[in-house]
């Protein structure tokens, strides 16, 4: 799929209340990126763009990037140290198995959200909102 298309399809603000929403039970920051390059992959791409983003300089180390590559039909989910140290593989598996079924049927809005909003419970019980919390990072959806 051409990534025009793909960004054209989403609903941008539907995806900003949602991170805003998950963000708002935790301290922990979820960022939404789409590539227009082919990617083949994606874990490897996401983490660069982790990286680039500035995402591992969370105070918790808790953040979470999906990452969309729509040209490839490819995405990965990736969290910092901080979220991998307590959530396990199972976890990342049934959020990407999940967003998967949403984008076979090409409901990337709801496949995007549906991630969101899983990412933001593990946030929630394991970096629960403390009094002092800011808004790290930038809640919109970034492309290239």
């Amino acid at each position: 799929m051409n990534t025009n298309e793909f960004l054209d399809q989403l609903k941008h603000e539907d995806i900003v209340t949602a991170i805003r929403e998950a963000e708002g039970r935790t301290s922990g920051e979820i960022r939404v990126f789409v590539t227009r390059k082919t990617v083949n992959d994606p874990v490897s791409v996401a983490q660069g763009e982790f990286v680039r983003m500035g995402m591992e300089k969370t105070r918790e180390r808790n953040g979470v990037l999906i990452f969309v590559a729509p040209r490839t039909n490819k995405f990965a989910v990736i969290g910092d140290a901080g979220v991998h140290e307590k959530c396990g593989e199972a976890f990342w598996k049934e959020l990407t198995a999940t967003m998967s079924g949403h984008f076979r049927e090409t409901d990337f809005t709801r496949g995007l959200i549906h991630g969101i909003k899983k990412a933001g419970d593990l946030l929630a019980q394991h970096f629960p909102r403390r009094p002092d919390d800011v808004n790290e990072l930038p809640d919109e959806v970034e492309h290239d």
